[in-house]
């Protein structure tokens, strides 16, 4: 039960206080939820196919002249570095934790997903600044080579996108990573347009608007990772996880609880939510049976599997109640 842990709020326990930490200490058994070895092979082999093809479709995109190719190709420059950041993050997370990293390694795949997404923006914000210089300077693109290289394309990402979701679909890193993926996957959709366009009429500026389709595509996707990604990090209360309802439960499943505060909640990853709050129990309730009772029920109504609890007896002064740590 680890009694007397070292809150700030925590003084003079003695008999009056509970302090307690979820599953003991030190344990690593939240990594395998979203941490494994299939994730990380799943991973490398997605990085590989990424990056072979991305060379194919950068030549292609040179020989054709296509823009959208090249848009394509940028695209899965971000993907295979994207891809290959997941992988290490993979394998940092795997380290257990030690002194001087308590919580572990598991939020590095939080900040791979976060650099990830700004990498989209950066990439968009290139494909549409060259589609702007092309306006006054058209080139010819060959219609021909171009569909050729983008319905390979197509076809590679459709198979690396079911490798990455066939992991943990719940993982962020995962997520955003089936992003990129995602995205390049509809950039090669719009090379396919825009081939045919300018196979069957000819038509030039087609090349120009896909690709600026394809930046688009680009910047939803990393809107959405930074901004989860950017959540965790700033200690966001994870989704489902609100205060409010969490001290409303507390009161509406304990009797003897008179009082709840302190609730903090965060997550280290997007699987690994974390609690922390103090009870105040009248002053004939058992603190360690209330502590461990706190507990089980954030681990079954909210999904918390690290949470600390402390329980302090209501003490009354002078008609006012106090904590018995004060």
């Amino acid at each position: 039960m680890g009694i007397g842990h070292s809150h700030n709020h925590s003084r003079g326990h003695n008999h009056n206080t509970c302090s307690a930490q979820a599953h003991g200490h030190g344990h690593n058994h939240f990594h395998s939820q979203g941490v494994n070895a299939k994730n990380e092979s799943r991973m490398a082999f997605a990085a590989v196919l990424i990056g072979t093809f991305m060379v194919v479709e950068f030549i292609g995109g040179i020989l054709s002249g296509s823009l959208a190719l090249l848009a394509d190709a940028g695209h899965m420059l971000t993907d295979f570095v994207a891809l290959s950041l997941a992988w290490t993050a993979f394998r940092m997370a795997r380290r257990p934790a030690d002194w001087r990293h308590t919580f572990g390694f598991d939020r590095f795949s939080v900040v791979v997903a976060f650099v990830n997404g700004l990498s989209l923006f950066a990439i968009a914000a290139l494909i549409v600044w060259e589609a702007i210089k092309r306006i006054g300077q058209p080139v010819e693109v060959m219609g021909a080579p171009m569909l050729i290289v983008a319905t390979l394309g197509l076809i590679v990402n459709i198979v690396v996108f079911f490798i990455i979701i066939s992991g943990d679909k719940e993982n962020l890193n995962i997520r955003a990573a089936a992003l990129h993926v995602m995205g390049d996957l509809l950039g090669s959709v719009a090379a396919i347009g825009a081939a045919i366009i300018i196979l069957f009429t000819g038509w030039m500026p087609a090349d120009l608007i896909m690709s600026v389709l394809v930046a688009v595509i680009i910047l939803r996707s990393a809107w959405y990772v930074v901004g989860e990604a950017g959540h965790i990090l700033m200690e966001g209360a994870p989704k489902g996880l609100d205060r409010r309802a969490i001290s409303a439960d507390m009161h509406e499943q304990f009797a003897q609880i008179v009082h709840v505060d302190h609730i903090h909640a965060w997550s280290i990853s997007q699987e690994r939510p974390m609690v922390t709050l103090e009870a105040v129990i009248g002053d004939k309730a058992d603190i360690e049976d209330t502590a461990r009772a706190i507990k089980l029920r954030l681990n079954e109504r909210f999904g918390v599997e690290h949470a600390t609890v402390e329980v302090k007896r209501e003490r009354r002064t002078k008609g006012r109640f106090a904590d018995g740590g004060n």
